[in-house]
């Protein structure tokens, strides 16, 4: 009986002594799945950062790409600018020496753009001297009124003031639609909306012109000034073909001259 008491004693102590030394053990594990669980977070962690290293990146490029952009767009305002100022020195030179007035200011040829700057035709800045009228004295006095309403509109035309002579020019063809100065009317009708660069109704009128006076002294700037509206409209395969249409129908002319340096100039441009 004794001997069976100190044998369960023994037992007893045996598997506590088990249990004892299992406990660390299983602490130990327990602490090792902490850890293994904190260091994929940590990994975790560490991807996230590089997924927003990688999208700060994607970011700075973008905005880099963006700013080549505005100094592009900066550019073409810049040249846009020059080409307005060629336009305007071009127009108000012309219309001096129509009207005999004193020389356009030098325009430095280094400050305008080949391939941008419209080139208007020589013919415009040539004399333009009033219609020789014949007839009755009836027709002489309607002329007389006709050439104090184009004046009003030519003068408007000269002083700048480009949307006032554009609607008085409109006046003007529909008093006079078959009138003398009907070709000028329209042909500096169309030169108010050239210079704005209001391209479309520009070409309008130049080809109205055309189509009713073709044998003009202007439809060949007329038609020179059609190519380089479409050209304004970026309609470049129509331009180069108008352009090329000068050089053939008015050979020899100051028109055709510059409606084949303005294909050059495209050429170049596109080559570029």
């Amino acid at each position: 009986m004794h001997s069976t008491t100190i044998l369960r004693s023994l037992v007893f102590v045996a598997a506590t002594g088990a249990a004892l030394a299992a406990t660390p053990a299983l602490a130990q594990r327990a602490s090792l799945a902490d850890r293994v669980a904190s260091l994929e977070q940590q990994a975790a962690n560490n991807r996230g950062n590089v997924d927003l290293l990688h999208q700060v990146t994607q970011i700075k490029n973008e905005l880099q790409a963006l700013r080549s952009q505005l100094e592009e767009l900066q550019r073409k305002n810049e040249q846009l600018e020059s080409t307005n100022r060629a336009q305007y020195l071009d127009l108000d030179g012309r219309l001096n020496r129509i009207e005999g007035g004193v020389a356009p200011p030098t325009l430095d040829p280094d400050s305008v753009p080949a391939a941008t700057t419209p080139a208007a035709p020589a013919s415009a800045a040539a004399s333009e001297p009033a219609p020789a009228v014949y007839g009755d004295p009836g027709a002489m006095a309607r002329t007389a009124d006709e050439r104090g309403d184009y004046e009003v509109a030519f003068n408007a035309l000269k002083a700048g003031q480009y949307a006032e002579s554009a609607q008085l020019f409109q006046n003007f063809l529909r008093a006079h639609p078959s009138g003398a100065y009907a070709p000028n009317a329209y042909y500096w009708l169309g030169e108010s909306y050239y210079v704005t660069q209001n391209y479309a109704l520009a070409q309008q009128q130049f080809q109205a012109l055309i189509d009713r006076y073709p044998t003009h002294d202007k439809a060949p700037g007329a038609l020179l000034k059609i190519g380089l509206s479409q050209y304004g409209q970026q309609l470049v395969a129509d331009a180069e073909k108008t352009l090329s249409e000068v050089t053939t129908r008015y050979p020899g002319t100051d028109a055709a001259r510059t409606a084949d340096d303005r294909l050059r100039a495209i050429e170049l441009s596109q080559v570029q």
